[in-house]
C-alpha cells in the first residue's frame, strides 16, 4: 500500500534528482513528495545514500512505531536521528567533530 514519503536533499548530483523526480513530485528545489510503496521508497533511499557524496538528504515516512513515522538521514549533517527508549530524537553534533553518530548520547 502506498504511503506519503518526503525526501529533502541538498547539493546532490543531477542524475539523482532525475531518479527521485521519476517517482516523486518536486514542489520546491530539493524537496520531493509522493505516495509510493515501501519497496520503491527503500530502493530510492538506497540510491540516495549511495550517491549523496558531499550533499545531504533526509527521508521521513510513515512507520509502525510509537511516533508513527521514521526519519532517515544521509550525508554530512549536523542533525542525526537517535533512538531514545524507542523514540526517535534529533541530536545536534559539532560539525567539526567526526564521530560515529550511532552512539551519540542525548544531552539530558
Amino acid at each position: 500500500m502506498p504511503n506519503l514519503v518526503v525526501i529533502h536533499t541538498t547539493a546532490i548530483p543531477d542524475y539523482l534528482r532525475g531518479a527521485l523526480s521519476r517517482w516523486l513530485t518536486e514542489p520546491a528545489p530539493g524537496l520531493y513528495v509522493g505516495s509510493i510503496s515501501a519497496r520503491v521508497r527503500d530502493h530510492l533511499w538506497q540510491q540516495v545514500t549511495n550517491a549523496v557524496g558531499d550533499g545531504a538528504a533526509v527521508c521521513v515516512h510513515p512507520d509502525d512505531n510509537e511516533q508513527r513515522y521514521t526519519v532517515k538521514t544521509a550525508g554530512q549533517r549536523r542533525r542525526h536521528p537517535i533512538d531514545f527508549d524507542g523514540l526517535q530524537l534529533i541530536a545536534f553534533t559539532n560539525p567539526e567533530q567526526h564521530q560515529d553518530h550511532e552512539n551519540v548520547q542525548v544531552p539530558f
